[in-house]
């Protein structure tokens, strides 16, 4: 009877085990190319969905116009075999899921996915506030405008939050333009005073 029961807890530990397994995310998903679900979670109306090649090149564009879980279904099968990336642009991030693309197959590695946080860029009257954040500390590139010729640029970096106000002159009235690049994508605030 002892033995039995060690045969048992045994088995329960190498289906716990297995189970264990199964659930890990570190497994690629490999779908069939036709029939590819994308499952995006908190989405909101005026977010938009993109799909680009590995060279940066928008192949698709959707608005989102519906709130909660987005999920679509792609046909992949006419691409190219090669790798692309899903991006959902929220309001204040971007997810990023990567993909391949290899004999009609599709491979997801779900840790290849990547949130990016967006720059939130605010003024009020004279003063231009901009915040991120940054865990893989990237640069953060802000250049000041105004009427169309730079007033101010500088390079932010090696800080995981960014928090930064620039004060400008309230008697020179005028255009003025912020724009700050960060993981090659730019941003872009206009505003008078």
């Amino acid at each position: 009877m002892k033995k039995f029961k060690t045969r048992l807890l045994v088995v329960v530990f190498m289906l716990g085990t297995l189970v264990n397994y199964a659930n890990d995310k570190d497994v690629n998903n490999v779908i069939h190319a036709k029939k590819t679900k994308v499952v995006f979670k908190g989405a909101k109306k005026g977010h938009q969905l993109k799909i680009k090649d590995s060279n940066g090149v928008l192949l698709y564009v959707e608005n989102v116009n519906i709130e909660g879980n987005l999920i679509k279904f792609f046909d992949f099968s006419k691409l190219q075999d090669g790798d692309y990336t899903l991006e959902l642009e929220k309001d204040f991030e971007i997810i990023i899921k990567s993909l391949e693309i290899k004999d009609n197959a599709v491979i997801f590695n779900e840790n290849d996915k990547v949130v990016i946080f967006k720059p939130v860029i605010r003024n009020e009257k004279n003063r231009v506030m901009i915040s991120q954040i940054s865990f893989d500390k990237k640069p953060l590139n802000v250049t000041l405008y105004y009427n169309n010729e730079i007033i101010y640029s500088e390079t932010l970096k090696e800080d995981s939050i960014i928090n930064r106000v620039y004060k400008l002159d309230k008697e020179i009235k005028g255009n003025y333009s912020v724009v700050v690049c960060n993981y090659g994508r730019t941003y872009v605030n206009e505003f008078k005073i």
